[in-house]
């Protein structure tokens, strides 16, 4: 059971198991407008959270290590999105224009926190650095991620004007109003911050039953085929193994050491579910559901390659680390007796 949590996130099921009740029992009439109002109310809660959460003294203290944050940055809102832009090409023989369009999405939320910071201790980089890396990331993709939206999405996917107004008051003051208080409710968020956890598990799950049920009610799903779904996962596919590639040798060729290239490498080439989720149902609306399912899909392609990579690049920094400890033991201390007339 152990091995296999190693690759299939427990989270992930149930978004699926989710998903499939939105299928099976979608909310309508006044049962779907009070879901929507508790959703709104969920995702305010969420980011209030986030704000809570985040130490301003810890995220100026990482500014010395501006190299590094600047790489992560231009990989999650330059590189990824001109790839994302660059897979128009697909239409309409691979990928719908919805698909794409959620597909362009998710080459523009910001880059993950946990499951950065966890791979990159498993492959024994810099840790503090992946932190910083994935508070940067989330704090710019508040801003950054509904500002791309409105200039490459545009109209399409039910994007709005109003979105961006919907940006501000369901996201970024909820999370302005979690920092001003965090001098008072800091050391609480910190103690109980597996308690909370559920809470902000709770309202992505609820963020993803409102998005799916409207895309049920409004017919959304039955424009998918299979085939499309394929293209999909293929198209995802490359788009990892090409971020993989770039962080892998991009950093290697800027010159970052060894935990460095670790921490680039894993928060460069990820995206993240928490915060796209949240956004997409702000953004979108009703074609929420089409814009998440490439995010969804993408999150567990990551995780599944990415454990892997983790586990590997560990290994070998143990064995290149015991190497090291054993050349040094062979290292005589003292220099070998001579011999001379006290000797025998």
């Amino acid at each position: 059971m152990r091995r296999l949590t190693r690759f299939v996130d427990p989270f992930l099921v149930l978004l699926v198991a989710t998903v499939a009740l939105a299928a099976l029992l979608p909310a309508s009439g006044p049962a779907a407008e009070a879901v929507s109002v508790s959703s709104k109310i969920a995702i305010g809660l969420l980011f209030f959270l986030y704000g809570a959460r985040l130490s301003t003294r810890e995220t100026v203290d990482g500014l010395r290590h501006w190299r590094l944050h600047l790489t992560v940055v231009a990989c999650t809102f330059l590189v990824f999105p001109l790839l994302g832009l660059a897979a128009r090409g697909l239409v309409p023989h691979v990928l719908t224009e919805e698909l794409w369009h959620g597909l362009l999405f998710l080459c523009i939320v910001p880059s993950t926190v946990q499951s950065s910071i966890a791979f990159t201790s498993m492959a024994r980089g810099n840790v503090p650095a992946a932190i910083c890396a994935g508070t940067y990331s989330s704090l710019l993709g508040i801003v950054l991620t509904p500002l791309l939206a409105g200039l490459f999405i545009a109209s399409g996917a039910g994007f709005s004007a109003e979105s961006l107004l919907g940006i501000g008051s369901q996201l970024l003051l909820p999370f302005l109003a979690g920092q001003l208080l965090r001098r008072w409710i800091g050391a609480f968020v910190t103690r109980h911050r597996a308690a909370l956890s559920l809470v902000d598990r709770g309202a992505i799950l609820l963020v993803v039953y409102t998005a799916f049920s409207q895309g049920m009610t409004e017919g959304v799903w039955e424009r998918i085929s299979p085939w499309r779904l394929a293209g999909l996962f293929g198209a995802e596919a490359v788009l990892l193994t090409v971020m993989l590639l770039l962080t892998a040798y991009g950093s290697r060729a800027l010159r970052f050491d060894r935990a460095d290239r670790v921490t680039v490498l894993f928060a460069g080439s990820k995206k993240s579910l928490a915060a796209g989720l949240p956004m997409a149902a702000v953004l979108f609306g009703a074609q929420a559901s089409l814009a998440v399912l490439p995010l969804m899909l993408f999150h567990q392609m990551q995780l599944m390659v990415c454990a892997v990579i983790a586990r590997r690049l560990g290994r070998r920094a143990e064995r290149e680390q015991a190497a090291e400890e054993g050349e040094a033991g062979d290292d005589p201390q003292d220099p070998p007796p001579r011999d001379g007339p006290g000797s025998t």
